[in-house]
């Protein structure tokens, strides 16, 4: 009678050694295994916080074989702990990056919509250099608000208004009639002040924007009220009804002041959830801007490594 044989990958032999008391192949195997793959480690300590909690956890190159569809770039398909992957498909594609990785909201994007597409959770997990991981959460998403279009004849209303530019790049406006968008810069005892963005988007031809000028059309086309995000590390905050009557839901960057890689996303996403907005990084998608989300997870969905003593 045939033996049956349990393939497994570097990180999965690592995790069976650690919690289920199976010795590894062979007393120098960690180290010519850590040779070939330089990132074992790394992947080993993902396993681990996904699969001690009870997650089915199958890697990318094993879910042909169960007939699971997947994104290219999904390391693997998480399972929760009261599902099998002989019943039913998984709820979540996972990939891994270490804190010093590059941030590529294109690439997010992409995979987020692909597997959004398949109704699963796109999960994504940061090893940083102690070896530690937090789960993020990444989506395409869509925020609007209930404050109406930006109009032109208010662009042009403010267009040929008197005006005068400060040291800052910024302008004052000098208010003397009813001003047309409430939603266009800060008010001013004398008039109102338009930041640099602000004021390239008033006297710039729509077809000549800044980038963050376009982003800031962009989002007052959407029905929101942007306001200065500084104090919160972002180029905008967001609101969806007029101001006082509810806190901004979203925190926009300007993608050329973006995080360069998860180390910079983590510190926005974690800064983001800890006020109770959701940081937004906006990409531009043919001819229309298109938004990406990095956030927390639900409590119970948040990965982390066992503790160690």
């Amino acid at each position: 009678m045939g033996q049956s044989r349990l393939l497994l990958t570097g990180a999965e032999v690592i995790f069976c050694n650690e919690h289920r008391h199976l010795d590894l192949p062979y007393p120098e195997w960690l180290v010519d295994a850590v040779g070939d793959d330089l990132c074992l480690l790394d992947e080993a300590v993902v396993m681990e916080a996904l699969r001690v909690p009870g997650n089915k956890v199958v890697v990318n190159a094993n879910l042909n074989d169960l007939d699971v569809d997947h994104s290219l770039s999904t390391w693997a398909a998480r399972w929760p702990s009261d599902t099998h992957p002989r019943d039913e498909g998984p709820i979540a594609e996972v990939r891994w990056f270490h804190a010093s990785s590059e941030l590529d909201a294109e690439d997010l994007y992409e995979w987020s919509e692909e597997v959004s597409s398949r109704d699963r959770i796109a999960e994504v997990i940061v090893v940083d250099d102690e070896s530690s991981v937090v789960s993020y959460r990444v989506s395409t998403a869509a925020p609007s608000g209930e404050m109406g279009r930006l109009s032109n004849q208010a662009v042009q209303q403010i267009r040929h208004r008197k005006f005068k530019p400060l040291a800052n790049g910024s302008v004052i406006v000098f208010e003397d009639e009813e001003w047309p968008d409430e939603r266009i810069g800060v008010p001013h005892p004398h008039g109102r002040i338009l930041d640099s963005i602000a004021s390239q988007m008033i006297f710039s031809d729509e077809d000549n924007l800044s980038m963050g000028s376009s982003i800031l059309r962009d989002l007052l086309s959407k029905g929101l009220h942007p306001r200065p995000g500084f104090k919160y590390g972002t180029r905008w905050r967001c609101y969806h009804k007029p101001l006082g009557e509810e806190h901004a839901p979203w925190l926009v960057v300007h993608p050329a002041e973006a995080p360069s890689d998860w180390e910079g996303a983590c510190l926005a996403s974690r800064l983001a959830a800890g006020v109770g907005k959701i940081w937004l990084h906006p990409l531009q998608v043919q001819d229309s801007w298109e938004y990406l989300s990095i956030s927390r997870p639900p409590a119970d969905s948040r990965w982390s490594n066992p503790s160690r003593r």
